[in-house]
């Protein structure tokens, strides 16, 4: 199991990190932002992402009550989404490009329960950084912990019924479902804001280019990231965790 004091030198790293991105970052760039969709798109997203956090939260439940010790990798996951989607880069108006970090925790406990992570992280960055907002907390969980935490599971599936090296399967399902959130991200402002002339599509196209600018290199750093802490924990409790929640399903 776990080394008590290694493991709460992991978290105190982690909480000292997320104090100087919070510090440290201007506050002005954020996911899709406050008051930037319009309140039909806000509704919309917001009734699509109920019925996979109910999954998540019930997912959850179970995982606690047969598992315990397992909170500690929820808040160690949780921790880790929250100090990438922190590191942001100004990108469109409205909007911005940065990690989601949410790869490490669909590897270890499957994507509803990422997703659910992800609202709690939007939320209070919404509310603590002015980061994002609460009108677009749907939409925001939507492109994050739906449509990027789907595309990591199924990446990271598919990469290991071809028996891929774990740490290759790792890195492009983080990858992948980085670029996933952004996909979503420029088709949701695209729908709000199509373009006068080619309407949605010719909006999404450019919403998608100027995103892949920064993107591209995030969706990289992620994937190595992941991969790098997912082995460090790996190496210290490997009777517990267990790729894509099966050990918690």
């Amino acid at each position: 199991m776990l080394n008590n004091y290694k493991m709460n030198s992991i978290l105190t790293g982690l909480l000292a990190f997320v104090i100087f991105v919070t510090t440290m970052q201007p506050v002005q760039a954020m996911h899709i932002m406050e008051g930037f969709l319009p309140p039909g798109s806000c509704i919309f997203w917001g009734i699509l992402c109920v019925p996979f956090l109910a999954r998540g939260i019930t997912k959850i439940n179970l995982l606690l009550a047969r598992h315990p010790q397992a909170i500690t990798f929820l808040a160690m996951a949780g921790a880790f989404t929250f100090v990438l989607s922190a590191l942001k880069l100004p990108s469109l108006t409205g909007s911005s490009s940065h990690m989601t970090g949410l790869g490490f925790a669909v590897i270890l406990f499957g994507p509803s329960v990422a997703g659910v992570l992800s609202v709690i992280v939007l939320l209070f960055q919404a509310i603590l950084l002015a980061h994002g907002g609460l009108t677009t907390l749907g939409a925001n969980t939507f492109s994050m912990g739906v449509a990027g935490t789907v595309t990591a599971f199924l990446v990271y599936y598919l990469l290991q019924k071809i028996n891929s090296p774990k740490s290759v399967a790792i890195f492009f399902a983080a990858f992948f479902g980085d670029l996933a959130t952004y996909v979503t991200t420029s088709f949701q402002l695209a729908f709000a804001h199509p373009s006068e002339v080619g309407g949605v599509t010719a909006s999404f196209i450019k919403y998608a280019g100027i995103f892949a600018i920064t993107q591209i290199p995030l969706a990289v750093v992620e994937g190595i990231l992941t991969v790098v802490l997912f082995n460090i924990i790996t190496d210290y409790a490997r009777d517990i965790i267990n790729p894509c929640g099966e050990h918690y399903s």
